[in-house]
């Protein structure tokens, strides 16, 4: 995902030809960070919060944290440039089922959502896939910028949720997961806030050739 600069007007050498960056693609990106910063922020929130003030008060204020994760990991997804089309959209599929299976649970439920899905983990299957979504975004991330933060957040997602489901993990060891995800996210999400804006566009000359391509596939 490295270009060369050729001019100061910001003209790059791609893959399959010049391409300029503009305005609105540096909106995307900030937009793009932006989402990642309030989604890690609020799960950051509400991890902090189980993991060190566990009360019906705190549960009840999960939810809210929730949404707000959830409506920012939204915006990330539909800002966010990957190269291959397919697995953008499968992403935003994943996220919008998690999303659907939450409000659902969240309205039929007696009980806060977040207790209803640790109680019931048969839950994830519904509400998992907005983490499998949150997985997709780490591991575009690991490969395209080798970052250690999210080398360890993409198997630790799985690890936890899929552990939680099958009734492997101990309390202890779930905690201490969570905790190491609430803080890795939050770190990804701060250095993201001090990375080259150019790095998160990408060589536009990649999709405009792959564009060109299903175009004359259609």
């Amino acid at each position: 995902m490295t270009t060369q600069t050729l001019s100061a007007t910001e003209v790059y050498q791609g893959q399959f030809g010049e391409f300029t960056i503009t305005q609105s693609d540096r909106t995307g990106v900030i937009i793009y960070r932006a989402g990642l910063m309030v989604a890690a922020l609020s799960f950051a929130i509400g991890s902090a919060l189980v993991l060190l003030n566990n009360n019906q008060t705190v549960i009840t204020a999960l939810t809210p944290l929730y949404a707000c994760f959830s409506l920012a990991l939204g915006v990330s997804l539909f800002t966010i440039h990957i190269y291959m089309a397919s697995l953008h959209r499968t992403l935003q599929i994943f996220w919008a089922i998690g999303t659907i299976a939450s409000v659902i649970l969240a309205i039929t439920s007696s009980e806060p959502l977040a207790v209803t899905v640790y109680n019931q983990p048969i839950t994830l299957f519904g509400v998992g896939f907005i983490f499998v979504a949150l997985t997709g975004i780490y591991f575009k991330e690991a490969f395209c910028f080798n970052r250690l933060e999210t080398k360890v957040l993409t198997p630790i997602v799985p690890i936890l949720l899929l552990g939680h489901l099958a009734g492997i993990l101990p309390t202890q060891g779930e905690s201490v997961l969570l905790g190491i995800w609430a803080t890795l996210f939050l770190v990804f999400a701060l250095r993201k806030t001090v990375q080259a804006i150019p790095a998160d566009i990408g060589d536009k000359s990649v999709f405009t050739y792959l564009k060109e391509q299903r175009s004359a596939k259609v």
